[in-house]
């Protein structure tokens, strides 16, 4: 008999190894995060427990796979082509980037700095998924152009937030109002689409130096900045505010296309 194979995958919230035979069919996975094995071959248990031997850190729990959530019924019955969750960071800039242009010969391309500054912050928040938050990235904004989007959407233990990249290009940055305005903006829009209290972000990428942000009005919720390189350490400030299944149903409802297409 063939041994077993176990291979790893990422997704779902967390890292998961995959128990297959050699003709490729599932026989267990294993969640490293809850320590869970989802058996399907109850036949198969030993066999399944002892390939995992080697990778198996803690106590383990083995059952049969969980009843599926609503939100999981609701991410399995999205087409793909309404899904937002594979959206690259700047996924709307791509096709104008495609487009020749003479002046980029002759000066820096913004569109191409407002990228590489989205897919370095877009990294950096796609990192705390293994900490409970889910990120979506060029969320399209009710009644907008393909140009008017949410640089980022988080969702997780301290809320729903959005977040409006700003490239600082190492030098001394000054929040502006403008800046401060429309990242507001983006958290009442995406608060009007989800049903949900939404905070705002304001991400700077490379800046050298930052001048405090204006106050706000006091019947606009707070502005939370956050640096490339430090933004991890500055949510997890935030509290916790939302329970892993809230977290996971608001996802499902925010992937979903449609969930932003309504005026």
């Amino acid at each position: 008999m063939k041994p077993l194979r176990v291979t790893p995958a990422h997704g779902h919230g967390g890292a998961r190894l995959y128990v297959t035979l050699a003709t490729g069919r599932t026989l267990a996975w294993y969640d490293r995060d809850t320590g869970r094995v989802s058996l399907l071959a109850e036949g198969r248990r030993e066999e399944v427990l002892t390939a995992l031997a080697p990778y198996v850190t803690g106590p383990l729990t083995v059952g049969p796979p969980p009843v599926p959530s609503a939100a999981d019924l609701a991410r399995l019955a999205l087409h793909p082509d309404d899904d937002l969750a594979p959206n690259r960071p700047g996924e709307a800039l791509y096709a104008g980037l495609a487009e020749p242009s003479a002046l980029r010969r002759f000066r820096a391309d913004p569109q191409r700095e407002a990228l590489a500054a989205l897919q370095r912050m877009g990294e950096e928040l796609e990192g705390l998924e293994g900490v409970g938050w889910r990120v979506l990235h060029c969320v399209p904004l009710p009644g907008g152009t393909h140009l008017d989007f949410l640089d980022h959407l988080l969702i997780g233990p301290a809320g729903v937030l959005t977040v409006r990249t700003v490239p600082a290009r190492n030098r001394r940055f000054t929040v502006q109002d403008t800046h401060v305005r429309r990242a507001l903006h983006d958290a009442e829009r995406a608060s009007l689409a989800l049903a949900a209290g939404v905070r705002a972000c304001l991400a700077l990428v490379g800046a050298h130096r930052t001048d405090a942000a204006p106050p706000t009005p006091d019947d606009l919720p707070d502005l939370h900045v956050l640096h490339d390189g430090s933004a991890a350490a500055t949510l997890a400030r935030l509290g916790g505010v939302l329970k892993p299944a809230d977290i996971e149903s608001l996802h499902a409802l925010a992937r979903n296309r449609h969930t932003w297409l309504r005026p």
